[in-house]
């Protein structure tokens, strides 16, 4: 009886160290599995972040530096520079490169186009405020060919940066919107402008000329910058001019329309606005 008891006392002990050894060996497997787990995860983290930041490496903006005699330009250029691709210059508003002409050429980018991003005022002269944006805009209103110079000068870096010269167009915001209207006027070889919220006027004693350049004006309903008068006159001018021309006008929107950071902002509007660019350059440029 006691040998029996003492077999069974045997027996459950080893049962009992077996289902130990088995619960241990249950939870080593269970970590090792966890470990292969959270191994996979980390490596699928580490490979995102890479592809991530490949992504924004590729979509950065290239500096290029050029100059007008003396005064150092300082532009910038998509990433995708040396491929024969279509080509948009994109000329900015008064206070010279901004986010707005950054974001629109890595848009631009991803839609098949180099873009390049014009320096107007040069290195040294890129102005603080409204005041001091107002007054060297101004200047290059007034003496128009010295901004056409500028504008050339951009169009051969975006050349140079291996678009093809055959399928080139400008864009411009503010400023850059009458810099459209100029690069049209000059009949530099491009094959359309959109000025977006431009300063639509000219001199009055400057003479209406062919024009050869497709042309799309985005406009504001509410752009007080406008006037009627500048309206009408430019319409008479794109007449005269035997033209290619078209007219949108954005309800609702004050002058910055298209600007994120601007109180003016309309955000439907400047969707459309930019839905209704990306559409003329894909008709004269693809």
């Amino acid at each position: 009886m006691i040998f029996q008891i003492t077999v069974l006392g045997l027996a459950a002990i080893s049962v009992t160290v077996l289902i130990k050894q088995f619960v241990a060996f249950n939870c080593m497997l269970l970590n090792l599995i966890d470990l292969i787990i959270t191994k996979n995860q980390m490596n699928k983290l580490f490979l995102g972040i890479f592809l991530f930041s490949a992504t924004v490496a590729n979509a950065q903006l290239k500096p290029v530096s050029y100059t007008d005699g003396t005064q150092k330009l300082n532009g910038l250029v998509t990433s995708n520079a040396g491929k024969k691709l279509p080509g948009v210059l994109i000329l900015p508003a008064w206070k010279g490169i901004d986010e707005e002409a950054k974001t629109a050429a890595l848009e631009l980018q991803k839609q098949g186009y180099i873009a390049f991003i014009a320096d107007i005022y040069g290195e040294g002269n890129i102005p603080k405020d409204n005041a001091a944006a107002a007054q060297i805009a101004g200047k290059y209103k007034k003496d128009y060919q010295a901004y056409q110079k500028r504008i050339s000068l951009a169009l051969a870096e975006l050349k140079k940066a291996g678009a093809s010269a055959e399928k080139l167009a400008v864009i411009g915001y503010c400023f850059g919107g009458a810099g459209a209207l100029e690069t049209a006027r000059a009949g530099f070889p491009v094959l359309g402008v959109v000025s977006i919220h431009g300063s639509l006027g000219k001199a009055a004693d400057r003479p209406n000329i062919a024009l050869s350049t497709k042309i799309l004006i985005e406009n504001p309903a509410d752009d007080q910058s406008v006037t009627p008068e500048d309206m009408g006159n430019l319409i008479k001018e794109m007449n005269e001019g035997k033209a290619d021309w078209q007219i949108i006008t954005y309800a609702n929107s004050k002058h910055t329309f298209t600007d994120p950071k601007s109180a003016d902002y309309n955000e439907l509007m400047a969707k459309r606005a930019w839905k209704h660019t990306l559409l003329f350059l894909s008709e004269i440029l693809k």
